[in-house]
């Protein structure tokens, strides 16, 4: 390593001193011994390796100084010709050592971050429906890749450079201690010269960087909530075009002021400490000169401690920084630990039954459910917050009771926020009740596995979610092995096939970012394609029209009578000539079924089913007399 690439390195582990302080623990070790525990051949073969290189990177200089010695003193041409050639095969051997330990550290590394992304892309799956809700989706795809990477080092770069550089600082020290002490001293006397400042300006640029990080942060979010479809609808509606590129060119003029100081502090900082070794250097060769003219010492050893002191600076700050490395790497091992160690809410029992075959009968007995608090689904660091919210545990069902027979189509209704997407979401086991029971054909759902509910229960929720993907994947989550006849046959029912057989790309067509280049019904409509592709036994509707103009409306319902055809449904709809031919309506206020029956029994009952129905109705009779007085106003 060169002088200038020394001082990049003590100024780089400066810089990461200042990032993350937190203390490791024991525990820390045992796991990440744990996650090398793979690579242990690996790394048997590769820290002798490292070793052997630091012993080749010492030999050198040495070798160049008899070089010189042996033409000063006029020996035979074979002798200078002998130690070149064992220089070649040094360097040769040096080279090779060099690709097979980047080799090793390359496969260590990479099969670590494999091995570490697996796990926590496989246990944030396992996550309940409550840590999405919280957690900034920025924060923890950071986990996955910065703090992944920078585990990563603790093993490609970190460990065989502690090793590499100690052998290395050792051998070196010997070497000049054994040409000359008094050179050695006064070399190493200016060692603080070249690790003290680089702390003070690590800490600076360390600011500096953070700064900017802040900023790129605040660039990166305004980006992505101002480009996704609702975000550019909502700006221009709103015409704020203007403001919105001020505020990200001013956060960018920033970023750009503070990259260059960024950039003159650095150059500054390694400018001067480039220029020291080279005085170093230069007091090497001045006063060694001097030794060598008064015959106290030989010239190939003034050459031999002038490259030794090349490689005696370079360990030094190295291992100077060693320590803020080492600790950097088990930081981020230990932020992607937290990930690790939140545990799942929904968890499969080790001896998990599967549904039982034939029709689906659904039952609500005595259910009592409250959200669970931050702490039990959340961190602080991935909410980005100082302290997780303390709220929560508040009961939002209360000994809820309910049976739909098989075949059966049960429909909840009620005021915003009383509990209807709860209980669905109990029904598909996205969270576990508090007390009570929730059954599927009699057996509780905390009994069965995940993939069986999975396969029984089919939804349908309002926002109709796709994947910017093509028609084709988005309709393959359902059942991955259909065949392509499949696919338009579900289209077919679900009256898409048509528009899709009309598209450029057909069913390769993307849909872009959520399904935004389809409009709400045709989303819908795919949504319930996707479902009758799985072939759910149950299936559960979540408000599935409710956004939907009219004719949309009539043909997601067309859709939905296919889907619904010989199948148990629970149905949550807000607008009631939906549910007028339900088997079971119940009416949810405040957690609690407030009442239940038909429509024709709860219309006669005059109870609340009977004001909410009145009151829309009343609603939309109004709302036709205000459009046709809206529509005779002369045009001006």
């Amino acid at each position: 390593m060169s002088m200038e690439m020394a001082a990049w390195h003590s100024l780089y582990g400066a810089m990461n001193a200042q990032r993350d302080r937190r203390p490791f623990s024991a525990a820390t070790l045992r796991r990440i011994a744990a996650f090398a525990r793979p690579h242990r051949t690996l790394l048997a073969w590769f820290l002798p390796l490292s070793v052997v290189s630091a012993v080749l990177t010492v030999a050198t200089p040495v070798l160049a100084g008899q070089v010189i010695d042996a033409i000063v003193s006029g020996a035979a041409t074979g002798a200078v010709a002998g130690l070149a050639g064992l220089i070649a095969v040094i360097a040769l051997a040096e080279a090779a050592l060099g690709l097979v330990t980047r080799w090793m550290s390359a496969n260590i590394g990479e099969g670590l971050i494999l091995r570490l992304r697996g796990a926590v892309f496989d246990h944030v799956q396992r996550m309940p429906v409550a840590f999405f809700t919280r957690t900034r989706t920025g924060a923890l795809v950071s986990r996955l890749n910065s703090d992944v990477i920078g585990a990563q080092r603790a093993f490609s770069d970190t460990l065989s450079g502690v090793v590499g550089n100690l052998v290395t600082l050792t051998l070196t020290l010997a070497v000049m201690i054994g040409i000359s002490w008094r050179l050695t001293a006064l070399a190493l006397v200016l060692l603080p010269v070249f690790v003290l400042p680089a702390r003070r300006v690590g800490a600076r640029l360390a600011q500096l960087e953070r700064e900017a990080a802040d900023h790129n942060a605040a660039m990166s979010t305004q980006m992505t909530e101002r480009f996704s479809a609702p975000g550019a609808t909502l700006v221009k509606l709103f015409g704020r075009p203007d403001r919105e590129s001020a505020e990200f060119l001013a956060r960018a003029r920033r970023v750009r002021d503070i990259g260059v100081r960024t950039a003159m502090v650095r150059s500054v900082f390694v400018t001067a400490l480039t220029l020291v070794s080279a005085l170093a250097l230069a007091l090497v060769y001045g006063l060694g000169g001097f030794y060598a003219l008064n015959r106290q010492l030989e010239p190939g050893a003034v050459v031999a401690l002038a490259l030794l002191l090349t490689r005696l600076y370079a360990p030094l700050t190295a291992l100077a920084g060693a320590r803020v490395e080492v600790m950097s790497a088990l930081v981020s091992f230990e932020r992607v630990f937290e990930i690790l160690d939140l545990r799942p809410l929904i968890t499969d029992r080790p001896n998990a039954k599967a549904v039982p075959d034939g029709p689906v009968s659904v039952e609500f007995d005595q259910v009592t459910f409250a959200y669970p608090s931050a702490e039990k689904v959340s961190l602080a660091s991935l909410e980005e917050v100082a302290a997780l919210d303390a709220r929560g545990g508040e009961e939002v069902l209360h000994a809820v009771s309910f049976r739909a027979e098989a075949g059966q189509l049960v429909a909840l209704v009620g005021s915003s926020g009383a509990g209807k997407s709860t209980i669905a979401q109990l029904l598909a086991r996205l969270y576990d009740v508090d007390s009570g029971a929730v059954r599927l054909s009699g057996v509780d759902v905390r009994e069965l596995s995940a993939a069986s509910i999975r396969r029984t229960l089919g939804m349908v929720t309002q926002d109709g979610h796709l994947f910017h993907d093509s028609i084709r994947a988005n309709l393959l989550l359902a059942r991955p092995d259909a065949e392509p006849g499949e696919l338009w046959e579900v289209l077919r029912r679900a009256r898409l096939a048509e528009l899709v057989a009309a598209l450029p790309e057909g069913l390769d067509t993307v849909v872009g970012e959520r399904g935004y280049r389809l409009s709400g019904g045709e989303r819908q409509r795919l949504t319930i394609a996707r479902l009758l592709l799985a072939r759910p036994q149950l299936v559960v509707l979540d408000e599935a029209t409710a956004h939907l103009d009219s004719t949309s409306e009539v043909a997601v319902q067309e859709a939905l009578a296919e889907a619904l055809a010989g199948r148990t449904a629970l149905v949550i709809a807000h607008r009631l000539s939906t549910v007028r031919a339900a088997d079971l309506i119940l009416v949810i206020e405040d957690g609690r079924v407030a009442e239940r029956g038909t429509h024709t029994e709860l219309l006669a009952a005059g109870g609340r089913y009977a004001q909410l129905y009145r009151t829309q109705f009343d609603q939309r009779e109004d709302l036709e007399d205000g459009l046709g007085e809206f529509s005779a106003v002369p045009a001006r």
